[in-house]
C-alpha cells in the first residue's frame, strides 16, 4: 500500500546583506554562526505565533564546515539563537546548493511525518574561509584521472562551460551581468529587498555600523567597462570578475512547515513544495548543475 506524504509549505525567509569577502567587507569582524543566528532570530520575530518549542529541527548548510561555521551548524545556530535545548539541529553541505539541500532535507522530515516545523538555511563566510583553503584534495582525483584538474577551480570550470557552449560568448555573459546589476539595483531602490534583508549591527575598523545593503552592487556597470577587464583563468578567456558571482559573506534562513502546522500556528504559506531531485554532472562542468 502506497504511503501518503504530507504537503510541505514555505512560510517565510530572510537573509543578511551580502558583504564583500575580506578585510574591507562588512562582516570581517563578525562570526559566521552569528550571521546565521541573526537571520533565525529575525525569522522568529516576524512569525510571533509560532512557539519556539514547536520547532522540530534546524538544518543549516555551509561548504567550509570549519572554524566559526564548523561544529554541527544547525545545532550551533539553534542554541545561540536561544531556542529550547530540546530543539535538535544538523549541518549539510552540497556546495552552492547547500541551503537548497537544507530546505529539501527539512521538507523530507515534514513530508514523512518526522517533523511539523523546520528552520532551514545556510551561511558562508568567504572572508574567513576562502574557497578551497581548508581542503586537502586527494591526489588520486587527478593522478587516476577521476576528474579533470580544472574541476578544482570554479573559474576554470566556467571557462570550460564556454568551451562546451561556444554560442555563449563573453559578450553574452557581460550583457547578462549588466542586466543583472541593473535589476538588483532596481529591486533595492524600489524597496523589494527591504522585505527580505535583515539589517545587522557589525563592528568594523571604523567602529559600529549597520550592514543593511549588499556591498557588491554596481548598477551603473556598462558593457564598455566590462570589456576592459582581464580574464584571470585563461589567456583570452571569457570569465572576468565583472561577469562572475562575487566573493561574499552572508547567511539565510527560512521557515517551512506542514500544511496542518501552518494552519495551527496561524502561519501564512507563500509557496508549496511540489517535488525535487538532484543529479551529478562532470565535475569540470559543475556550472551545469
Amino acid at each position: 500500500m502506497a504511503r501518503t506524504l504530507r504537503e510541505v509549505v514555505y512560510v517565510d525567509g530572510v537573509r543578511t546583506a551580502f558583504g564583500r569577502a575580506g578585510e574591507n567587507g562588512y562582516f570581517w569582524k563578525t562570526r559566521a554562526d552569528d550571521m546565521g543566528v541573526k537571520a533565525v532570530r529575525e525569522l522568529l520575530r516576524r512569525n510571533p505565533g509560532l512557539p519556539e518549542e514547536k520547532i522540530d529541527d534546524v538544518v543549516f548548510a555551509a561548504t567550509a564546515q570549519v572554524g566559526d561555521q564548523g561544529l554541527t551548524l544547525g545545532r550551533d545556530v539553534a542554541l545561540l539563537a536561544g531556542l529550547p535545548k530540546s530543539v535538535p539541529g544538523f549541518a549539510v553541505d552540497r556546495m552552492c546548493a547547500g541551503a537548497l539541500t537544507a530546505t529539501t532535507a527539512g521538507a523530507g522530515e515534514i513530508a514523512m511525518g518526522a517533523a511539523d516545523v523546520v528552520l532551514v538555511g545556510g551561511v558562508e563566510h568567504m572572508g574567513h574561509h576562502p574557497m578551497g583553503e581548508d581542503v586537502d584534495f586527494n591526489p588520486r582525483f587527478v593522478s587516476e584521472r577521476i576528474v579533470d584538474e580544472s574541476a578544482a577551480v570554479m573559474g576554470q570550470t566556467a571557462e570550460n562551460l564556454h568551451d562546451a557552449f561556444p554560442h555563449l560568448t563573453r559578450e553574452d555573459a557581460d550583457a547578462f551581468a549588466v542586466e543583472s546589476q541593473r535589476k538588483a539595483g532596481k529591486a533595492w531602490d524600489e524597496g523589494v529587498m527591504d522585505e527580505i534583508v535583515v539589517p545587522m549591527s557589525v563592528f568594523t575598523d571604523d567602529g559600529w555600523t549597520v550592514a543593511a545593503r549588499d556591498e557588491f552592487l554596481r548598477p551603473d556597470t556598462t558593457m564598455e567597462a566590462l570589456a576592459e577587464l582581464r580574464t584571470p583563468f585563461r589567456a583570452g578567456g571569457r570569465v572576468t570578475a565583472g561577469n562572475s558571482a562575487g566573493l561574499t559573506d552572508g547567511a539565510t534562513a527560512a521557515l517551512i512547515a506542514s500544511e496542518e502546522a501552518a494552519q495551527e500556528h496561524g502561519l501564512e504559506p507563500k509557496m508549496r513544495l511540489i517535488g525535487f531531485a538532484y543529479a551529478g554532472v562532470e565535475p569540470e562542468l559543475m556550472g551545469l548543475g
